[in-house]
């Protein structure tokens, strides 16, 4: 037979420091390069322009009762209108707001020029974004001092006018009597200006509040003003709105102080700007917001980590919101032409940024990460965005790639597979050139990986075609094991990953050590002369990712860190690869009872060197011999003591996790790049490697119920009735074990349970007999049973006893 039948028993970026850009002056010699993956520190407004290479439409627009003691500014062309409710066609210009200042986070300047092992032209490559790659704290301490902006001195400002009690009193009264004249004059106050702004905000009006930690502002204060805005009166929110439009008017003369970035850090959460019909404030706000200096970004950034989880998924949804009605507006006439905002969604990427940034440096982070993904981008030409990404080198042309946290990792796999097909398609396609040119007669087998093994010789077999096919990594995969007919129509592809990846992963074969208290496989230390087994497990996860498999495999979180760790190959050899900081955290993913010891470690209160007697070394057993290693120059003579405790702790880990298994996890990188070397391995986090290598663990069982074909059955037959009636009363275990029994994996792909292609078949048998799974095509084959206590008992069995049965 040729698929994997599981017949059950009758009675189983290394983090890649982000460093501060410097501002460039002048024009850049031209160079092919990408743009830059915008780190959320950036504070250029490069790429502010999407597509558009005309001048950028200045705040020029705004209701003549907002500035009716301002004079008449010259006529300028294509006026921006804003709009709001109740006020009609009321419009004065102001052109005194430009903001076109621009500067470049520039890839040599904090990285190597990098290329690929392939084809592909070498490229000088764009800084990562800062994501779960590179958690560094940010700090002013450590800018340049020509990036520190002078510090000003604090504007005086206004008297305090109310407290939040008093407020809270107020709106009360108002609400009872319907008087809300000290309400509006409130609102009318404290929205007027940034320094009335502060006066009303700030918990010291006399305190500075220069630090990055505490932003000095009463955030109980300003929930409880905006909570109440929503709910007064239309003339009291119109004007809290013209006294944002007045502060965004004023004209800036050097660095902002640190009450300027209060006011703008207050004015964010008006959850006004959730309504469209405020949106051209709001992006306003957001353009003044982007093009603020490095410095101030950190200020901003580290201010948003302290904000509640409901406010800060408060700020990151209004934004996506924001970025999906400018791409997909329901009422194209509520917004100004996109060739007069064409500003808007780089302004809004580069505030979510901040945002991004914030959200990473809180452990655990305020919302996941998947809560940054806008779906609204499935819907867009992502290989347009993809190209423009890798195409326009030093212009200002704007890529959502260059913000891949707002990519969803269904949108990445899609962008990753068509960047594999394309090289695919140029890989054959100079195979067949290369033929014709030579006068050979061309063969179809050249268009494909065709791998032909023993099953008795799986891995030698499969080592040998790999290294003698090295060129013909990145065509199609078709495998066929020797003595046995059949065409590869997919079913022996994922029959060869299953039965190589369940042989290589046993603990017999040495390679990977199995943790039981984790579930996980991580990397055997054991020295060895030749760690080519270990490239070619890398070449078959790159396999498995770029032909669309789904593997069976169980490494922790950290194995993805290094593995993009960088996310592409150095041109220098010699440069190290799959070497990232490693924690405590990281080490309690593999070895958690270790990771706990050292933890107590630290904690100790007592006399480390006296009570632990132990020295700068580490033991292993390697074969049955104890082998001691110094975890740092003459550790074996240095004592760990109260002291040097964390740094002792610190290079444990990294022994354990890099130094102890540097050249096996060399050699795995190096086969796993050799076949998905491509750009678009820098816009992933780790865990959305693992998700496009392993799948996803969430389960959602209705939707398998909506997508499952059937062979023999329909969807209203009895049996089918109690086969569904039982799954989905399965508690999540029975779940994922059904899904392993049927498909080799108790995880999804990437598309979700539709991209699975389940298929019930009917299974002309008795009823006595077990169900039976083809995994190879992610079939169940189902006997007829009569009664639903009979299904389920006989489900159970299969699913729960399938191990060491079926075809090896």
């Amino acid at each position: 037979m040729s698929e994997v039948d599981q017949v059950p028993s009758p009675a189983a970026p290394s983090a890649v420091a982000a460093t501060a850009p410097e501002e460039k002056k002048g024009k850049e010699p031209e160079r092919e390069k990408l743009p830059p993956i915008v780190s959320a520190g950036a504070c250029a407004t490069a790429g502010l322009d999407r597509g558009s290479k005309g001048q950028i439409s200045t705040f020029s627009s705004f209701i003549s009762t907002v500035n009716q003691k301002k004079e008449a500014a010259e006529n300028r062309s294509s006026p921006t209108h804003l709009v709001f409710p109740n006020i009609k066609n009321e419009y004065v210009t102001n052109p005194t707001i430009s903001h076109q200042f621009y500067y470049h986070r520039s890839g040599p300047s904090h990285q190597p020029s990098l290329t690929k092992p392939t084809a592909l032209p070498v490229r000088d490559l764009p800084p990562i974004c800062l994501d779960v790659r590179q958690k560094q704290r940010i700090s002013t301490d450590a800018l340049s001092s020509e990036m520190k902006p002078p510090v000003l001195p604090e504007p005086i400002l206004p008297v305090q006018p109310k407290t939040m009690k008093d407020f809270l009193e107020d709106v009360e009264k108002a609400k009872s009597s319907g008087d809300w004249k000290t309400v509006h004059d409130f609102y009318l106050t404290m929205f007027d200006s940034f320094p009335e702004l502060n006066a009303a905000f700030k918990k010291d009006a006399s305190a500075s509040f220069n630090t990055i930690e505490d932003s000095g502002i009463n955030a109980k204060f300003v929930n409880a003003v905006y909570d109440a805005l929503l709910n007064t009166p239309q003339d009291i929110q119109k004007t809290v709105l013209k006294g944002i439009i007045n502060s965004l008017l004023r004209e800036w003369k050097g660095p902002r102080t640190k009450d300027d970035l209060r006011a703008y850090f207050i004015l964010l959460q008006n959850p006004q700007f959730n309504n469209t019909s405020t949106y051209v404030i709001y992006a306003h706000l957001l353009r003044q917001i982007a093009t603020l200096v490095e410095a101030d970004h950190h200020f901003l950034v580290h201010w948003f980590k302290k904000l509640s989880q409901k406010r800060f998924k408060q700020l990151v949804e209004r934004l996506l919101q924001f970025i999906s009605l400018r791409l997909f507006p329901a009422k194209p006439e509520e917004f100004p032409p996109i060739s007069k905002c064409s500003w808007w969604i780089p302004s809004a990427s580069k505030v979510l940024a901040l945002l991004n940034t914030a959200n990473n440096l809180v452990h655990p982070p305020l919302i996941p990460y998947t809560d940054f993904y806008n779906s609204t981008l499935d819907h867009i030409d992502l290989m347009e965005e993809y190209h423009t990404w890798q195409s326009f080198g030093n212009s200002h042309r704007f890529s959502f790639c260059q913000y891949p946290f707002v990519i969803s990792v269904a949108a990445k796999k899609i962008i990753i597979q068509r960047d594999s097909e394309q090289q695919m398609i140029s890989i054959a396609r100079q195979s067949l050139v290369d033929k014709v040119s030579r006068r050979q007669r061309p063969d179809m087998n050249m268009l494909f990986l065709n791998m032909k093994v023993r099953r008795t010789h799986l891995v030698s077999d499969s080592l040998d075609e790999l290294t003698r096919k090295r060129a013909d990594l990145k065509k199609k995969l078709k495998v066929t094991f020797v003595g046995e007919a059949g065409l590869d129509m997919g079913g022996l592809t994922k029959e060869w990953f299953l039965l190589l990846i369940r042989q290589i992963f046993h603990p017999d074969y040495g390679m990977f050590t199995y943790h039981k208290d984790s579930y996980c496989h991580w990397f055997s230390s054991f020295k060895c002369d030749n760690y080519s087994e270990f490239r070619l497990v890398g070449i078959l996860m790159g396999l498995a990712v770029y032909n669309s498999i789904t593997l069976d495999i169980r490494f922790p979180p950290c194995c993805y860190k290094k593995l993009l760790s960088p996310p592409i190959v150095p041109n220098d050899q010699s440069m190290p690869v799959g070497i990232c900081s490693v924690t405590t955290d990281d080490l309690c993913q593999i070895m958690p009872e270790l990771a706990h010891g050292l933890s107590e470690l630290l904690s100790y209160e007592g006399n480390v060197e006296e009570d632990f007697y132990s020295t700068f070394q580490v033991f292993q057993e390697e074969f049955g011999i104890i082998k001691s290693y110094n975890l740092k120059p003459g550790g074996d003579k240095i004592p760990v003591t109260n002291q040097n405790r964390k740094e002792y702790v610190q290079l444990y880990i990294d022994f354990l996790l890099n130094k102890s298994i540097y050249k096996q996890f060399a050699a795995f990188y190096y086969g796993f790049h050799s076949v998905c070397a491509s750009n678009a391995l820098m816009l992933l986090r780790p865990e959305e490697v693992e998700i496009l290598v392993c799948g996803s663990p969430e389960l959602d069982m209705h939707a398998l119920q909506r997508s499952t074909q059937y062979d023999g059955y329909v969807k209203t037959d009895l049996t089918i009735r109690y086969f569904w009636d039982v799954v989905l009363g399965f508690p999540l275990d029975l779940q994922k074990k059904l899904l392993h029994f049927t498909t080799g994996s108790d995880r999804v792909p990437v598309g979700g349970m539709a991209d699975l292609n389940f298929k019930i078949s009917k299974n002309e048998t008795s009823t006595n007999w077990l169900p039976v799974a083809h995994t190879c095509f992610n079939q169940l084959c189902l006997p007829p049973y009569k009664s639903k206590k009979d299904l389920k008992q006989k489900l159970i069995i299969g699913i729960s006893n399938s191990e060491g049965f079926g075809l090896e």
